[in-house]
């Protein structure tokens, strides 16, 4: 028989044959013609085509053809013997690779260039030494065919040429454009996808013959797969690398960049997730049955794992949650089921050590194993090897990384962690604080899940490890790291919010929080202060009567169950009484026989139906009252745990309030919170805390933090006092705002309410305050129908006045309620309401620079004959014994400055008339009447009741005495304000001259034209030259002549018209003839000189007051009493007189430095003054002196340096806030240090503890190497003449201080303080 009926017969997937050839119907029919044949193997033939499923049954050997249609023809030739064949395809067809997984590997790890690619286009490996050749037409000539061959048939991958080229490519990654590696990833990912597909057919058919292919090609495109992936990660990180540095640059390679654009912008993103999801698809298949043996499994398997960890070593690919979820199931699944634990495990911790970013992404994923793929043991075997593990003192990053995958995988998964708790506790014992921080915080999350167990999950032994757990917490608040400390206090912040209470470990946090309070450590404060916030919030006392915590409620609840509890007591004498214990028995009783009588073994008698019941009764009563004192003692206990919290609380509220001065914003901003939460629950110690931070407002607002200090520190105040309840009506939102705006003024210092002002005023310009409660306040401070409180009515118009600062027309508006009621009948019963009226007046002239205008003197000026003038000149004329009066005096003047069009004319009328009622010739029966214009109250009414009939005559002579004495101390009040404010005047009337000036050369300048005098004069400038201040009698002039003169001085330069007025101010106000002042200088410089024959104490202070302010207008009359004003300062007993004093020649120096500069040390002195206010005034006033440049520094600073150990917490601190600033001025601190050193040292009432505190202080300003070496060499030639070993062990302390490394000094302090005898 022919082959050709033989083939006819025998290959049924023939579709024809002829005698040259035979055409097979499909890649099926080829395999098993050429093993019919019998001549070659044919596995590396398979896949050339598209593969097909046969449909139908057909003889194992083969399968049918699925059409008649020739895929290929076979042309064969054989001669007679049959030793001959040759088959040859119509197609042309490449040598096939012979791949070795592990010999690639090697090459591939230990450098992938020195891989071979002999078959790879000869037009590519001409650009392997010129790279620059690589252009994207040569790679995509080359690299489009084997895209199309593979897209054909993933078989084509295992032609040389073809893997050749995918191999010359891969090894040039970094050079062929970003398109051509996609085209390729794209391409390795398809045919990997494909495969699987084809093998996992096979496999499921149980094809054995087929699993060597499958091996081969897997193994080809995996390790293809993980050359392409490393690839595009280095490709990717260099992008990340480069990409700012690239940011800018210009010149030749612009073009080259931008033409780039598109490639370099190439996102491999969804490539790669593509990428990962191929991997698992690949891992899922039987690999058992294709890689027999472990190791050709386990190194096929990190052909996938290994490029999966690679990933994970990007940052940026971490944290795209879906690429990361897709390296989590590749991971899982090659662990779950291909043995890569250990292999996972070594992995993991080595990432751990090295990569900071993938401490929560490793714990995610270990979870994810745990608890999806049911696979716990990784998480405990690496929790076991970081227990062991040891970290070099010099690596942070390593002990860092792993402190945030244990405490993360503590979060996700406690209970596994919870196993290992013993073997991590080791990390507490490390000297590592991130270990110790880590432990911490795992501590709390085991906590957390233990207590969340309900019924039989909670054992003994679980409240047993949690006890351990909280044990561990409170330890480590004596951590002797702070962030270990700050972590605890983190920890228990969190744990606050558990459902279970903890009472007793409640107590025990709020403890250890309040002592935390005074840890060094701002960051440990600012958690303490946390935690104690969130202690009140979560607190465990909202089961009865709500939730607050007010002392006094609680302790009246505390009385009335004590009460209660007495009262269900048994009477004291059938109470059970304990034996004493020196009570003994009587030894007699134990010696005798004892018989038991007879009588009383007699049965006992049958109770009664009526004796049954009673009992009955009496024991259900006995168990009543057992149960209701049980329920007392439970509640008695309830209510002593509250108040012991409160105690806590409260006790820690002063420290806090401290805290709010801290110079760590962050600190302050969490004072501020826990003070508006205490106050919620309201804890009575807020309200303290609440008025100092107040003074926040002054916080310096020109960084971010500043800023929000001020901005936290205004939105804290509106929940706390201007948000009503969102259930109030319009009405009632602005009643309870307004009426919480008068309680702040309730009881406030001075310094609170300038603070207040500053607080509400910004409230004001920010739109904060609504329109309505402004006419509420209107409403409290105009009622007069119905009597309210004086503070009320105080209140309300201070607030308005501290409003006005930000609208003057706040108060414009309303003026006539103030003239009505804090200028009229009112006011003058109560001087208070005045004062704070004249204070809102004044505030009508506030169009400054806050309202976004010019400063200037003339803005709403009133004329003299006003109502409002005439109301405040006659304020000041009220007599009254009250010392209210100066304060209503010294606000009604400076009203008369801020708004008169002529002030100092006014004002030389209420010193005329005034001057006029002191000195008049009075009879005793008659009495002066006020000169006020509407007659509301006469001096008549203000005066002192007059004496009883029954008086002497000598006790109504002395009480007219005193009545006289205090008039004329009134009077030197007025005298002296108007004295300062008329020099205030004088300085306006500058600063308006030279800005008219400026504005008016401007104008000319621009303009070109010649501007009318008539406009530059200011209309309150006439009295400064042309008229003397305070005259006897106002001169009548013409308007022609004043405007004449007021255009002289307009024309005059600017130094001409200084010293005009430096002349009015130095010799017309105190020494012209027609002068009001001149009068009283002389006047009370005799009062102040005569101490015994005036001797009222009130009117010695305000003469000595008096005198002061005058020196400070002339320096002729600061000269000529500077020597009386200092023997006062030294003499007087009363401490505001001294205080007044410093304050006056701190104002002096400023004024005339050349007068004060010879006395400064009668200043210096009162820095060991008795009285700590005039000592904390003394140290103010010479701080400002200091830092201003006003005073020079004569070796006075060591006066200065003894407060930094006062008993004053306040001169402690301003003390200290000198020093720091005064470091900062030209070495200052370094050019005293030696001169400050000799005062501490010679002060032998100094103890030696406060000196070194203070030299340690003062040492740490000496940063400067030269400084140090200097100062020490000057103290060490002291050593020698050192008289008394306290003297030299002072030297000897202070050059220890100094960091001057001289041997020389070293071995002479070395050697002693040495005693030398002189023998005569």
């Amino acid at each position: 028989m022919s082959y050709s009926s033989h083939y006819q017969t025998s290959l049924p997937f023939c579709s024809s044959y002829s005698g040259s050839g035979v055409q097979l119907a499909d890649e099926e029919a080829l395999v098993c013609f050429v093993c019919v044949l019998g001549r070659r193997e044919v596995n590396n033939w398979r896949g050339i085509l598209p593969r097909t499923t046969p449909n139908q049954e057909t003889p194992k050997h083969c399968p049918p053809p699925k059409s008649t249609t020739p895929l290929f023809t076979i042309i064969f030739d054989l001669n007679a013997s049959f030793t001959l064949f040759s088959v040859a395809f119509s197609f042309n067809m490449d040598s096939r690779i012979e791949f070795d997984i592990n010999e690639s590997l090697k090459y591939y790890l230990n450098d992938p260039a020195s891989i071979t690619t002999p078959e790879a286009p000869s037009n590519l490996i001409d650009c392997e030494n010129d790279p620059e050749s690589l252009t994207a037409a040569v790679v995509n000539g080359a690299l489009n065919p084997v895209v199309d061959a593979i897209a054909e048939s993933p078989d084509a991958v295992t032609r040389s040429s073809n893997f050749d080229t995918l191999q010359f490519l891969l090894k040039c990654a970094m050079l062929i454009p970003p398109s051509a590696l996609s085209k390729i990833l794209d391409l390795i990912v398809s045919g990997l996808s494909a495969e699987a597909d084809a093998a996992n057919a096979d496999l499921e058919a149980d094809e054995q013959d087929t699993i060597a292919h499958h091996k081969q090609l897997l193994e080809v495109f995996g390790f293809l797969l993980q050359w392409v992936i490393a690839a595009v990660e280095t490709r990717a990180a260099e992008k990340s690398a480069t990409a700012p540095a690239g940011r800018g640059r210009g010149g030749k390679g612009a073009k080259a960049k931008g033409s780039k654009d598109k490639d370099t912008n190439w996102n491999s993103s969804a490539q790669l997730q593509t990428a990962l999801d191929v991997m698992s698809k690949v891992l899922k298949l039987k690999l058992a049955k294709v890689f027999v043996t472990t190791s050709e499994r386990d190194t096929f398997i990190s052909l996938f794992t290994r490029p999966s960890y690679l990933v994970l070593e990007s940052e940026t690919r971490v944290k795209s949650t879906a690429i990361r979820m897709h390296v989590f199931k590749v991971l899982c699944i090659a662990i779950k089921h291909h043995g890569h634990a250990f292999g996972a495990q070594t992995s993991i911790v080595q990432n751990l050590t090295y990569f900071e970013h993938l401490s929560e992404p490793m714990a995610e994923f270990l979870q994810i194993l745990s608890e999806q793929y049911d696979y716990p043991q990784l998480a405990e075997e690496i929790l076991r090897e970081l227990s062991n593990k040891e970290f070099n003192n010099n690596d942070l990053k390593g002990p860092k990384s792993v402190s945030l995958f244990v405490a993360k995988i503590s979060e996700l998964v406690p209970r596994l962690v919870i196993k290992q708790m013993t073997a991590l506790a080791k990390f507490l014992e490390s000297e590592s604080y991130t270990l110790r921080c880590a432990i911490i915080e795992v501590c709390g999350n085991l906590i957390t899940m233990l207590s969340k167990q309900e019924g039989e999950e909670r054992s003994e032994q679980s409240k047993g490890q949690m006890n351990a757990f909280w044990d561990v917490l409170e330890e480590r608040f004596l951590d002797v790291n702070p962030y270990c400390r700050c972590r605890a206090l983190q920890v228990y912040v969190k744990l606050c919010d558990l459902e279970a209470k903890f009472p007793k470990r409640r107590q025990a946090a709020a403890g250890l929080a309040a002592r935390s309070l005074e840890d060094k450590s701002s960051n440990v404060r600012r958690n303490a202060i946390k935690l104690l916030g969130k202690l009140v919030q979560t607190h465990p006392f909202t089961v009865m009567h709500g939730g607050l915590l007010s002392r006094k409620e609680w302790q009246a609840r505390l009385d009335r169950v004590q009460e209660e509890m007495d009262a269900l007591k048994p009477p004291q004498e059938l109470q059970e009484q304990a034996l004493a214990e020196d009570k003994t028995v009587d030894e007699s009783l134990l010696q005798d026989a004892t018989q038991v009588d007879q009588d009383a073994l007699k049965e006992p008698t049958q109770m009664t139906d009526e004796e049954r019941a009673a009992a009955i009764e009496k024991a259900v009563t006995e168990a009543a009252t057992a149960e209701a004192i049980n329920k007392l003692q439970l509640t008695h206990r309830y209510y002593t745990e509250a108040l012991g919290f409160i105690t806590v609380v409260d006790e820690a509220s002063p420290t806090v309030t401290q805290l709010l001065s801290s110079k760590n914003k962050s600190e302050v901003i969490e004072a501020m919170d826990y003070f508006v939460v205490i106050d919620a629950y309201k804890l009575e110690s807020a309200r303290s805390g609440i008025r100092r931070m107040l003074r926040l407002i002054w916080t310096k607002g020109n960084s971010d933090e500043g800023k929000g200090v001020q901005s936290h520190l205004i939105e804290s105040y509106k929940g706390l006092f201007f948000d009503a309840p969102d259930s109030f009506s319009d009405n009632d939102a602005a009643n309870y705002v307004a009426r919480n705006m008068i309680s702040l003024t309730f009881g406030s210092t001075p310094a609170e309410l300038t603070s207040l002002e500053q607080l509400l005023s910004t409230m004001m310009k920010q739109d904060l305050i609504n329109e309505v409660v402004i006419q509420k306040l209107w409403q409290v401070y105009g009622v007069q129908k119905k009597e309210i409180s004086k503070n009320q009515r105080r209140g309300a118009i201070i607030v308005l006045g501290m409003l006005a600062l930000a609208d003057p027309e706040i108060v414009v508006k309303e003026m006539e309620i103030c003239l009505r009621i804090g200028l009229g009948e009112l006011g003058r019963r109560d001087l208070g309401l005045a004062r704070y009226t004249c204070i809102a007046l004044r505030r009508m002239n506030v169009a400054t620079k806050q309202l976004g205008k010019e400063p200037t003197t003339t803005t709403a000026k009133l004329p003299n004959d006003h109502a409002v003038m005439v109301k405040l000149a006659g304020i000041c004329e009220v007599v009254s014994d009250s010392k209210e009066w100066f304060g209503v005096a010294e606000q009604a003047i400076s009203a008369i400055y801020a708004l008169s069009k002529h002030p100092d004319t006014l004002c030389s009328e209420i010193l005329r008339r005034k001057t006029k009622y002191v000195f008049q010739t009075r009879q005793q029966s008659q009495r002066p009447v006020s000169r006020n214009a509407d007659g509301d109250v006469s001096m008549e009414d203000s005066h002192l009741p007059s004496p009883p009939p029954e008086q002497t005559e000598e006790s109504i002579k002395e009480t007219k005495k005193q009545r006289s004495a205090l008039a004329l101390t009134q009077l030197l009040f007025i005298v002296g304000h108007v004295a300062i404010k008329q020099i205030v005047h004088l300085e306006l009337i500058e600063q308006d001259f030279k800005r008219r000036k400026a504005e008016k050369e401007k104008n000319s300048t621009a303009a070109t034209a010649k501007t009318p005098r008539k406009s530059t004069p200011a209309p309150n400038a006439s009295p400064t030259k042309k008229k003397p201040r305070k005259k006897g009698e106002p001169e009548p002039e013409k308007k022609e002549e004043e405007q004449d003169e007021l255009d002289l001085i307009a024309g005059t330069t600017e130094d001409d018209f200084t010293e005009a007025l430096a002349h009015v101010r130095e010799r017309e106000l105190l020494y012209s003839s027609t002068s009001l002042l001149s009068s009283f200088g002389p006047l009370v410089a005799e009062i102040c000189a005569n101490d015994t024959s005036y001797n009222d104490p009130t009117l010695q202070a305000q003469a000595a007051l008096c005198m002061a302010k005058l020196m400070c207008v002339s320096s002729e009359y600061c000269e000529k009493n500077l020597g009386l004003l200092l023997t006062i300062l030294e003499r007087s007993r009363d401490a505001v007189v001294r205080s007044n004093l410093v304050v006056a020649l701190g104002d002096m120096a400023v004024c005339f430095n050349h007068l004060i500069d010879e006395n400064t040390d009668f200043l210096y002195r009162r820095l060991n003054d008795q009285d700590s206010s005039v000592k904390r005034t003394c140290l103010m006033t010479l701080t400002f002196l200091i830092l201003a440049g006003q005073v020079k520094v004569k070796g006075q600073l060591g006066e200065m340096a003894k407060c930094l150990e006062d008993e004053d917490t306040k001169i402690r601190d301003m003390s200290r806030m000198f020093f720091s600033e005064l470091a900062g001025k030209d070495n200052a601190v370094y050019n005293q240090f030696v001169d400050m050193f000799s005062v501490l040292s010679a002060d032998d009432h100094l103890e030696e503890d406060s000196f070194r505190k203070i030299l340690k202080f003062l040492a740490g300003f000496i940063d400067k190497d030269k400084h140090a070496k200097q100062l020490a060499s000057k103290l060490a030639a002291r050593l020698p003449r050192c008289e008394t070993e306290r003297q030299w062990n002072d030297v000897a302390f202070t050059l220890g201080l100094l960091q001057h490394k001289d041997e020389e000094i070293q071995k002479v302090v070395s050697e002693g303080f040495k005693v030398v005898q002189v023998v005569a």
